[in-house]
């Protein structure tokens, strides 16, 4: 009896110290930070200061050592602001900043956990999607409150993991990823750790509104290394994962795949409230985003049988460079895996609309160039200019339709 009494303690302190994914904690991250009283946390904003310092405190809270580029979790940069969503050059010289924790196991190697904080304010930056959006508060709860929240998370949950990581871990959110992924790019300029010590980066843009029914899970960047797909492949899931090997794309894990490092980006698909003040909490999945979170505790858990990372160079994803005169105003579903490009959500008061374009369409042509995949829609709508009419052919239901777009 005593054998066995001292086996149930020993594995009821075990249970006592073992961490886990907290809901609790996941909802309370973002219920702060998609919160009105923070105006949508527009970059360079006073709320947006505002949710730098709550990340900061909890950072302090769970023991993380400063990592900015002073004696604070806060590194601050400079740059110019677009003028609108096409402008490379820039108008006005703003400050920002990211916000950053070490944790330190000891280890030979550092991960990188990051995802964006800031959002779209109150919709004054031309790159809201809705039909009318100044003045309105864009919250941002999944783009990209569902991401802080899970770096977070992690932050926590590492910290106070009784079972020490191989690694050491810098926890990282970004300032400035709504306007060209400017806190990333400031930072992998001149980082405040060694990236040669770089084991690999991970990156959350929207991991809050998992599909219940599909399970689908976006993973971009499994071909910067040669052990990503292997990993994931092996790996048991209840998710159904669509894979990407592209490391560039439009989020924070483009600047730091540009600096050679093996990069994951994890996404829980497109939706129709994508840039929109409809984007709120009340329809975020907590179920959902734990789960994602302890699919990558898993996957970090995997990584540590490994040596260092291999890095790879993988083909471009266009879409992060390419320029665009004209927007039709649908939001792609880039977690479609069908031939061409299944339309999400459509834009009122956008050309699409305007030419009878519906959510589920599938565009197969634009103009006489074909689509099979949401890089070839880009890539076509690439070669129009306002005012241009087209020739837009989709699968409704089964049936092929042509409809005329203006641009």
């Amino acid at each position: 009896m005593k054998k066995i009494s001292l086996l149930l303690l020993i594995l009821g302190n075990s249970l006592l110290f073992a961490q886990n994914i907290k809901i609790e904690q996941i909802k309370k991250h973002i219920q702060f930070l998609a919160d009105d009283k923070l105006k949508g946390r527009g970059t360079s904003s006073p709320e947006e200061l505002v949710a730098a310092k709550y990340i900061a405190d909890n950072f302090k809270t769970y023991g993380l050592q400063p990592k900015g580029n002073g004696d604070n979790y806060f590194y601050t940069f400079k740059f110019k602001k677009p003028k609108d969503k096409n402008d490379t050059v820039g108008g006005e010289t703003i400050s920002a900043m990211d916000v950053v924790g070490y944790l330190d196991n000891g280890a030979e190697n550092t991960v990188i956990i990051g995802g964006h904080y800031d959002h779209l304010g109150t919709g004054m930056d031309h790159n809201s999607l809705d039909a009318n959006p100044e003045g309105k508060i864009h919250n941002g709860a999944d783009d990209n409150a569902s991401g802080t929240a899970g770096v977070i998370e992690l932050a926590r949950y590492f910290s106070q993991n009784k079972t020490k990581e191989k690694f050491n871990f810098l926890f990282i959110c970004f300032s400035g990823e709504e306007l060209g992924l400017y806190g990333s790019k400031r930072f992998c300029e001149n980082p405040t750790i060694d990236f040669k010590k770089v084991n690999y980066m991970i990156n959350m843009d929207m991991i809050g509104r998992l599909n219940d029914s599909t399970k689908k899970l976006i993973v971009y960047g499994v071909g910067t290394s040669p052990d990503w797909v292997p990993l994931i492949d092996k790996m048991p899931t209840t998710f159904s994962i669509k894979k990407d090997s592209a490391g560039i794309g439009p989020s924070d894990q483009t600047s730091f795949y540009l600096k050679d490092i093996p990069v994951l980006h994890f996404f829980t698909g497109q939706h129709s409230d994508y840039h929109k003040p409809s984007d709120d909490i009340d329809k975020v999945n907590f179920e959902g985003e734990k789960a994602v979170l302890e699919y990558i505790v898993k996957i970090i858990e995997e990584t540590e049988k490994l040596p260092k990372m291999t890095f790879l160079k993988t083909r471009n994803t266009e879409s992060g460079t390419r320029k665009y005169k004209v927007t039709m105003g649908v939001m792609p579903d880039y977690a479609f895996d069908g031939k061409g490009m299944r339309i999400d959500g459509v834009t009122a008061g956008k050309p699409a609309e305007k030419a009878g374009l519906l959510r589920g369409d599938i565009v197969v042509k634009i103009g006489e160039i074909k689509v099979e995949s949401t890089m070839d829609y880009m890539k076509g709508l690439s070669s129009f200019n306002k005012g241009d009419t087209a020739e837009i052919t989709v699968i409704r239901e089964g049936k092929e339709i042509k409809l005329s777009v203006t641009f």
